[in-house]
């Protein structure tokens, strides 16, 4: 008897347990989601039909319909019918405020001339104050018959007395007309503009010694952008407002806003202590700026309702392929004698750096060209010495134009390549131009990346390209544009399935900033942050990814948008 008192006590025990579990389960508060289909993106179990949460937003269980229902008997069941889940869709590469300015500007987005340029600024400038600024963003030379940059003068005979400042689509350059330039120029520290001088990193785009109006690079276009007279906190609060609303409208429930300073890092932050995040914000400082200090001087910020946080900085390293900035290790086929523009001297580079590594914060940098992406990386390397494989998470976004011997040593390194889908089908009409045929076999290379056993964070780096995920989907699986070309796919052999693009916009994504125990997958004890969709992205056929039909976004278990 006294050996089986042991086990006697023991099989209580376990009863009593399960007595404690089943009585646990049976709460208020509790809701329990049902659908045709949920994608969890957690390999343990990758599909299910049920999921269940806690008041806070807390997945308790993901599993059968019928399991759940018997072990949550008093449940909230909603029944979301013939519908497919998917985690919530998080851009890894985003700018909350441009966007929301964006949408309060005058859009130029695939204007296909310059007189269609004037016409838009033209319809939009009738609502403004006769003393504004007439400011847009979105114009792309690449998509006009002549291809070649604009000057002021284009500007100048239907606005000759107010100032106009464009924002080209990449956002590294941009484009004024005379009066503009005149206000710039009388600027109490004002650089000339005729000459040769250039701010590190950038060029004043000049015919002779005089500057035509378009300047190149963030030091250029500050030149300019200084005089502009200040979005006041009210027109920041709309813009802000705008961009979320339109952000959980098309799926996400989590952003990773690149460049963000101690300003907009306020806004975001009263919003979330007012409870107005309707998804996640991993904001990352804004270059060696006062965000970094902050981050140096109080350490990481985490903000206690989980919907904002900054453990990241942004760097720039090059510019952009499209207005030639992007630093390649070979001149641009398309310009004798232009290698593109690194942002930083390298050892002034590997200072920002080493300086956010010994103050723990994820560094992250903009590399476009095979020059700016090598510069990167060893830099990378030379910083974290030894420490190049703990688990830093340091990151690589755009990571465009690759020399394709620097691929695998993203898996080497631990570094993750911050990829936006979208880029690749806007370029591809002209990419090959500026860095010839050979350069492309590294160029957009998704499927390099993967078989090399790189980590791949997807997202598209609004407003540059639209912030639908939708797009990303379906230009990651057919590298088509939205007329379906060209056939096959531009290069083709570097497509990705639907499968791996809906990991790289969730649980890729959310890996990226440390998140992974929070966010991207739908799995017990993550928050309910997931997608209602009409139709399965994994079962129907790539070409109607970019068509799919969004009936809801959640965050933490609530409704942040509804299509009903």
């Amino acid at each position: 008897m006294r050996r089986l008192l042991p086990l006697v006590l023991a099989g209580l025990l376990v009863q009593g347990c399960a007595r404690t579990e089943a009585v646990s389960n049976d709460v208020d508060g509790v809701r329990l989601l049902t659908a045709d289909r949920i994608h969890t993106s957690d390999p343990t179990r990758p599909v299910a039909e049920a999921m269940v949460w806690d008041g806070e937003g807390r997945i308790l269980a993901v599993g059968s319909a019928a399991d759940l229902q018997r072990e949550w008997p008093r449940a909230e069941v909603r029944d979301m019918g013939g519908t497919t889940i998917v985690p919530g869709l998080i851009d890894a590469h985003g700018h909350l405020l441009n966007f929301g300015f964006s949408l309060m500007w005058a859009d130029l987005a695939g204007v296909d001339s310059k007189a269609e340029v004037i016409a838009r600024l033209q319809a939009y400038a009738q609502d403004l104050p006769e003393d504004s600024w007439v400011l847009g963003r979105g114009w792309d030379q690449n998509l006009w018959p002549e291809r070649e940059f604009p000057t002021a003068a284009d500007l100048d005979e239907a606005f000759p007395d107010r100032p106009v400042w464009l924002v080209r689509v990449d956002g590294h350059a941009g484009w004024g007309n005379s009066e503009a330039m005149r206000r710039a120029q009388a600027h109490e520290d004002a650089q000339s503009f005729a000459g040769d001088w250039n701010p590190q990193g950038s060029r004043i785009v000049r015919d002779g010694d005089q500057a035509t109006g378009v300047f190149v690079g963030g030091g250029a276009r500050r030149l300019v952008e200084r005089v502009i007279p200040e979005q006041d906190e009210a027109l920041r609060e709309q813009a802000l407002e705008r961009a979320l609303a339109a952000a959980v409208a098309v799926g996400l429930t989590g952003v990773h806003d690149m460049g963000v300073s101690r300003d907009d890092l306020a806004l975001f932050r009263r919003f979330a202590d007012e409870g107005r995040l309707p998804l996640r914000i991993a904001a990352f400082a804004a270059g060696d700026g006062d965000a970094l200090a902050d981050l140096c001087a109080n350490g990481l910020y985490t903000h206690d309702g989980g919907r904002l946080r900054m453990h990241g900085i942004k760097l720039f390293i090059d510019g952009a392929l499209g207005s030639r900035g992007a630093a390649l290790l070979e001149e641009y086929s398309d310009e004798a004698g232009n290698h593109g523009l690194l942002a930083y001297a390298p050892e002034v580079y590997a200072g920002i750096v080493r300086r956010a590594r010994e103050c723990g914060v994820q560094v992250t940098t903009h590399a476009i060209g095979d020059r700016g992406n090598r510069t990167v990386l060893d830099t990378y390397a030379d910083v974290l010495g030894d420490a190049v494989d703990s688990d830093h998470r340091w990151r690589v976004e755009h990571a465009q134009i690759m020399a394709v011997e620097d691929i695998p040593r993203f898996a080497e390194m631990g570094v993750i390549a911050s990829m936006q889908p979208t880029h690749a089908t806007s370029d591809m009409p002209w990419a090959g131009d500026r860095v010839g045929e050979e350069r492309l076999e590294g160029a957009y290379a998704w499927r390099r990346f993967l078989e090399a056993g790189g980590r791949l964070a997807l997202g598209s780096d609004f407003p540059v390209e639209s912030a639908d995920p939708r797009l990303g989907l379906y230009a990651a699986v057919t590298r088509q544009d939205r007329d379906g070309q060209p056939p096959g796919g531009w290069l083709p052999d570097q497509k990705l399935s639907a499968g791996e693009a809906l990991h790289g916009f969730t649980a890729g994504s959310a890996w990226a900033t440390r998140s992974e125990g929070e966010t991207g997958r739908l799995a017990p004890g993550l928050r309910a942050d997931f997608v209602v969709l009409a139709e399965d992205p994994l079962q129907v056929p790539g070409q109607t990814l970019a068509d799919l039909t969004i009936r809801s976004t959640w965050v933490d278990g609530e409704a942040v948008y509804s299509a009903d």
